[in-house]
């Protein structure tokens, strides 16, 4: 049997300091997979603090109330959440309706959900090839396909697919994660193709190596660890705020995000 992770468990740093505000992100709609902690946490709590009004979604109800409870002390009504599986292509149909009936519409998605399950081609089971296909590649398909007629009824949007730099370099174990990333960053090229004359603009980021020490919302104050060399997940969610304050004109189609300085082997 293959091992198993959790993308959206990659831990999160403190949370993010006041930030002004900015015409592309303040007041705008925004959903968050895998949202409740990690990568999606960070990313919602940045856009929050710009102004954002966000919707988090992620698998587990306790996890979401946890992290919208946490969300909403700064951020107060501006912050919803739903648990979805986005394999589910109903739940996600859901989640999106909601943000709409409770904001008015999609400005942004962030595609962040995601797992990756481990091991040797001819040991994965094929319901294991499904969950990482079916999170990572098949949920970024379903909720581009709910939010999309609702962002082209709002005039356009922005699309941030997060990938990995696994979806550029292949590793003995990785069979089903390497292909759902490959996958997803393809699936991100023809997207940004088929999109660009509705105004809905598109972006794909790679992180590599992420620090996972900080699960839960809020993360308390950051302490350097043996892994604190690796990206911080507030790194991830300083990028998607630096993208949507490009100008429109412009699009920064891919992101390749790597440790500045990784420990020698």
């Amino acid at each position: 049997m293959g091992n198993q992770t959790n993308d959206s468990a990659t831990g999160a740093e403190p949370r993010a300091a006041a930030a002004g505000k900015h015409p592309n992100i303040e007041n705008k709609v925004a959903v968050v997979t895998g949202g409740s902690r990690g990568i999606g946490y960070c990313i919602a709590e940045r856009l929050l603090a710009h102004g954002a009004k966000v919707v988090i979604g992620a698998r587990h109800e306790t996890g979401v109330l946890r992290a919208k409870e946490a969300l909403a002390q700064s951020a107060g009504d501006r912050v919803e959440g739903a648990a979805v599986d986005v394999r589910d292509y109903a739940q996600v149909e859901r989640l999106m309706a909601a943000a709409e009936r409770a904001f008015g519409g999609i400005d942004i998605l962030v595609n962040n959900a995601g797992i990756g399950i481990f091991g040797a081609v001819d040991e994965l089971t094929t319901e294991q090839w499904d969950a990482v296909i079916g999170t990572n590649l098949t949920g970024a398909f379903y909720c581009v396909r709910a939010a999309v007629p609702r962002m082209k009824r709002r005039g356009g949007g922005y699309i941030f697919n997060i990938s990995s730099l696994a979806g550029k370099n292949p590793f003995a174990g990785g069979a089903a994660y390497n292909a759902s990333k490959f996958g997803l960053n393809g699936f991100s090229e023809a997207m940004m193709l088929d999109l660009r004359q509705d105004d809905i603009r598109v972006s794909y980021i790679l992180p590599g190596s992420v620090e996972t020490g900080f699960n839960h919302p809020g993360g308390g104050e950051f302490k350097p660890s043996k892994t604190s060399w690796k990206i911080n997940p507030n790194d991830v969610a300083q990028i998607v705020v630096d993208l949507l304050q490009s100008d429109p004109r412009v699009m920064l189609s891919r992101v390749e995000i790597r440790p500045s300085k990784p420990l020698r082997k």
